[in-house]
């Protein structure tokens, strides 16, 4: 009986695959997915504290002159002349003091760097020591739907807020 090669090729590619697909692989080894609160532990910073404070005044401040430009704005063409005007008052006033608020903010960005690099070694130290390959920020992942659900245990801030001196 004499084989052919045009016989035995398709015997050939069965037997390769079949024998490949018994080899060993590799496994990945699985990775732990972390969340923090990002924003919490930043709050317990010095820069970020004093920025939101000066956020809270702001909204303090400026809420009186909303409600009262949101009146006139609310009557539209019926406005008159003397509501426009001061709408037009209401408006330079509530810039004038959101440009203020600003530059107190920008004048905080030295700490607010500080205090940004503080909480990125407490959260890299306390993923490191918990076996975490991957770390999120738990408000960004949720508003932005990458993650729907995640157990409590793969939370880390507090064992971040632990590492934060």
């Amino acid at each position: 009986m004499k084989v052919n090669a045009k016989a035995l090729a398709p015997v050939a590619l069965v037997a390769a695959f079949g024998l490949g697909s018994l080899a060993p692989h590799a496994q990945t080894p699985a990775q732990k997915i972390g969340f923090v609160d990002v924003d919490g532990l930043l709050q317990t910073q010095a820069g970020p504290k004093e920025a939101r404070a000066i956020e809270n005044k702001l909204k303090t401040e400026t809420a009186d002159l909303q409600k009262q430009a949101n009146a006139i704005i609310a009557k539209g063409n019926a406005a008159t002349a003397a509501e426009k005007e001061k709408l037009n008052q209401l408006n330079a006033t509530y810039q004038a003091k959101a440009q203020a608020a600003a530059k107190q903010v920008q004048a905080l960005s030295t700490k607010m760097e500080a205090a940004t690099k503080v909480v990125d070694t407490a959260i890299s130290a306390a993923a490191k020591a918990n076996g975490y390959s991957v770390v999120m920020d738990r408000a960004v992942a949720a508003s932005s739907g990458l993650v729907v659900y995640a157990d409590d245990s793969t939370d880390l801030t507090a064992a971040a807020q632990k590492n934060i001196k």
